[in-house]
């Protein structure tokens, strides 16, 4: 597993705020399971929220339904084949002794307060709390959260920004059809 440094919660809206695709992570009653989700986006600053669409069909819905919590999970260029992986294979076609993280040999790592694991090799992890919301998420698949613990790899985000050091240490963005783009070099305008 890579390192890891603590994100000061009023900050974690940061992690997101580029809006790279994520990968949302889930367990219950002994069952976990992970996905790719394009759809998702910081809410709030304090207490941090974020918003992530789950559809109805997948086994994660069902695995955040039940425990009211999951973790997304920022992969890197490194992951692309990963994330479409896990974006276009069912957990519920997993044979019952497996479960899709290992099928697509994704590590995982426990979370600091939520049951859903942390996917290795990623560059931000936001532990997750469902608000529930019951009405847009029946209608609109859209999940909101608190976001109770926020996670970045020092390598890539330090002082509260992102620098991307290498080609493969960047977020990754999902257009359609198996392409993704990764997140650009950061430049500076400063006000007149």
């Amino acid at each position: 597993m890579n390192a890891r440094i603590a994100v000061p919660l009023p900050k974690a809206y940061r992690l997101l705020n580029h809006g790279p695709t994520v990968l949302v992570s889930s367990a219950h009653a002994g069952r976990r399971n992970v996905m790719a989700a394009a759809w998702n986006m910081a809410l709030d600053f304090d207490p941090p929220k974020v918003a992530v669409v789950i559809d109805k069909a997948t086994l994660t819905r069902e695995l955040v339904e039940a425990s009211g919590e999951f973790v997304l999970n920022v992969p890197s260029r490194q992951q692309a084949a990963l994330t479409l992986a896990v974006g276009s294979e069912s957990g519920r076609e997993c044979a019952p002794a497996e479960d899709k993280l290992a099928k697509v040999g994704a590590g995982a790592t426990a979370a600091s307060v939520v049951g859903a694991p942390l996917i290795d090799g990623c560059l931000a992890w936001l532990e997750c709390r469902v608000i529930a919301e019951p009405h847009i998420q029946q209608t609109y698949d859209l999940f909101l959260a608190e976001v109770v613990a926020a996670w970045a790899d020092p390598a890539v985000f330090s002082n509260g920004r992102w620098h991307f050091p290498d080609q493969q240490q960047r977020s990754i963005h999902y257009l359609s059809g198996g392409t993704f783009f990764a997140t650009g070099d950061a430049f500076e305008v400063r006000q007149p």
